[in-house]
């Protein structure tokens, strides 16, 4: 056993040195494709391609079935309601070629050329270059900076026709405009609006115009209810807003509601001290409304001290200002004027604007002291303010009131010079005074140029004039202005009644019987049965009483002529528009027209023959049967 082992050994050592030698002399192992095709012939991959291509005709890949599944679930999108409010364009969009045509018109703006901005703004929003809202709030806003308040409506009546979305300064802006007209309904009706359509929330900004216009024009009992709402919807409790409710309160000289709001607004705010200084000028008018002088002066020594913490503004100090120069304190209110006008350092710090001068011109002119109001007036660029038009109105109003009349044309020529457009006020304060100081025809020339700068004086005013004309004997300056205002205005009875009197006691009854056709034939329903009676009456005294009634039948008789005519002309263009039509056929399609009737006509005559031919026949052969 042990042997066969060994020789088993022996035999398996000499088989690996020869597999050694073998090797070491063999060539080189030459590479050995693999093939890696899954099919041997290209006759079976075209076989099984078809294959595949029938099975998916048949079932769909999965991948498709994934990708199908989730648009099959998704709900149909609901169509857009085209009345919903448009969503207003963001401010990324005022970019490229819509930002130079915005510096363009901004560009127009400050040139003072709002007619021009307008009319290219206008003209812009159907172009490849439409103006964005905020371009449009630009113009708008420059317009209600200068009380054109027609302008400014019909542009937004035009860009919302064409489909500019509004954004809050819109409506902001609109509201200005009616509350400022003394528009309060259109003011909340605008604000409805803004609340329940609108895919936006009003501001802060919109509440303190809506309830500063309701104060202007009377309403705190409205404005408190938006104060509230304005709280509700969850506004913080605003000091500005309490500060014109405050003042509204103060103009019904109910101070103990203005020491309630003062209470309510610290409780709500969590603070002892109210750190905005807008409300310690109307708190002070409360005090000063109870006689509590000691109160308000401590009040006042509190907010403008130099370690106060207050946080005081312009306006702040307007509203101070106010409470001390109608309290009899104007000596105190000075000195705050000098130290306001010593701290303003803008842009950093802003304590002056045309309000203050304003307070301050109103002190004085309650002093009697105009000619100081006059040095503070046109002071004003000094600290860079500008007058406007009401700053003007104002001066111009108590120089008028005080036999300084020569210096308030003086201002008025100034307004010219500053580009300072003045409005109906202007020229009426200016008329009535002419007319008391004895000089019609300067009274007469501010009514004319109030007309031609396209103001619009109303009724009252043209009657003052009349009677002012009429009082001191000119009669015919009377009778032009009444020509002149007749389509401008809506006349009543009475005004009718007083030109006609005037003119009857003047011997000048043509001229009434004159007015009477114009009213006939161009405002019948004007031509009222009192101003009949009163024109029959004045014509009676001179036997002329048949005179109306004969010009009631002329003018029938006219516009039955010119029924009558005017259905001539109409059937003189119808037939004139027939022989056009006619004239423009062709005259190829005439002839054969007439040549298919002529046709027409001898197949006709054929037809009779032959019938009347065999009608012939059939009797013969009767015959020949009988």
């Amino acid at each position: 056993m042990a042997l066969s082992k060994l020789l088993h050994l022996c035999h398996f050592t000499k088989t690996l040195s020869n597999f050694g030698r073998l090797q070491a002399n063999a060539p080189p192992l030459t590479f050995v494709p693999v093939r890696l095709f899954a099919f041997a012939t290209p006759e079976e991959a075209a076989a099984e391609r078809r294959k595949r291509k029938r099975r998916l005709r048949i079932e769909p890949p999965l991948s498709a079935l994934r990708h199908q599944q989730p648009q099959q679930q998704r709900p149909a999108p609901t169509p857009q309601n085209p009345n919903a409010p448009k969503i207003p364009e963001p401010v990324s969009v005022l970019s490229g070629s819509r930002l130079n045509l915005h510096n363009r018109i901004l560009k127009l703006i400050r040139e003072n050329n709002l007619e021009e901005a307008a009319l290219f703004t206008r003209h812009s929003i159907y172009s490849n270059c439409r103006p964005t809202i905020y371009t449009c709030n630009s113009v708008m806003a420059a317009q209600l900076r200068q009380s054109k308040y027609a302008e400014l409506l019909s542009l937004h009546r035009f860009i919302t026709q064409a489909g500019v979305a509004a954004n809050v300064v819109t409506y902001n802006i609109l509201l200005t405009v009616y509350l400022d007209c003394r528009k309060v309904d259109l003011a909340l009706e605008q604000y409805k609006q803004l609340i329940n359509d609108a895919p936006f929330n009003p501001s802060p900004t919109t509440y303190r115009i809506l309830i500063k216009g309701l104060v202007d024009n009377q309403q705190v009992d409205k404005a408190l209810e938006i104060k509230d709402e304005m709280e509700a919807k969850g506004f913080k409790p605003d000091p500005t807003v309490y500060s014109y409710l405050m003042l509204g309160q103060a103009k019904d000289s109910n101070a103990d509601a203005i020491f309630e709001l003062h209470e309510e607004l610290k409780k709500k705010t969590g603070m002892e001290e109210i750190l905005d200084g807008v409300i310690y000028g109307n708190l002070m008018k409360g005090y000063f409304l109870k006689g509590m002088d000691s109160e308000a002066n401590e009040c006042y020594q509190s907010v403008v001290a130099e370690e106060s913490t207050i946080k005081m503004s312009a306006v702040a100090y307007n509203y101070i200002l106010e409470a001390l120069s109608r309290n009899g304190k104007f000596d105190e209110a000075l000195n705050l004027f000098y130290r306001m006008k010593d701290e303003h350092d803008p842009p950093r710090k802003l304590t002056v604007n045309l309000g203050s001068y304003n307070v301050v011109v109103e002190g004085y002119c309650a002093e009697k002291r105009f000619n100081e109001a006059i040095v503070v007036f046109n002071s004003m660029g000094e600290k860079r303010c500008a007058p406007d038009t009401l700053s003007y109105n104002v001066l111009i109003d108590q120089l008028c009131n005080n036999d300084h009349l020569a210096e308030a044309e003086d201002l008025y020529r100034d307004m010219g010079n500053r580009k300072v457009d003045p409005d109906e006020y202007t020229f009426v304060t200016l008329m009535d005074t002419c007319f008391r100081e004895n000089r019609p025809d300067d009274a007469a020339v501010y009514f004319r140029t109030m007309v031609e700068s396209k103001l619009r004086p109303n009724l009252g005013v043209y009657n003052r004039l009349m009677e002012g004309l009429v009082k001191v004997g000119k009669i015919d300056e009377a009778k032009s202005f009444f020509e002149l205002m007749l389509p401008k205005l809506r006349m009543n009875d009475d005004a009718y009644k007083f030109i006609m009197n005037v003119l009857f006691e003047s011997g000048k009854h043509d001229d009434v019987v004159k007015i009477v056709d114009g009213m006939l034939r161009d405002e019948p329903s004007d031509f009222t049965e009192e101003v009949e009676e009163y024109v029959k009456e004045g014509l009676r005294k001179i036997g002329k009483e048949d005179v109306v009634e004969n010009l009631k039948l002329e003018i029938e008789r006219e516009k039955a002529e010119a029924a009558a005519k005017a259905a001539e002309e109409a059937e003189r263009a119808k037939a004139s528009a027939r022989d056009a039509v006619a004239s423009l056929l062709p005259s190829k399609l005439l002839n054969k027209n007439a040549d298919n009737n002529e046709d027409d006509s001898q197949d006709g005559t054929d037809e009779a023959a032959e019938d009347q031919g065999k009608e012939t026949t059939e009797t013969e052969g009767d015959l020949v049967t009988k």
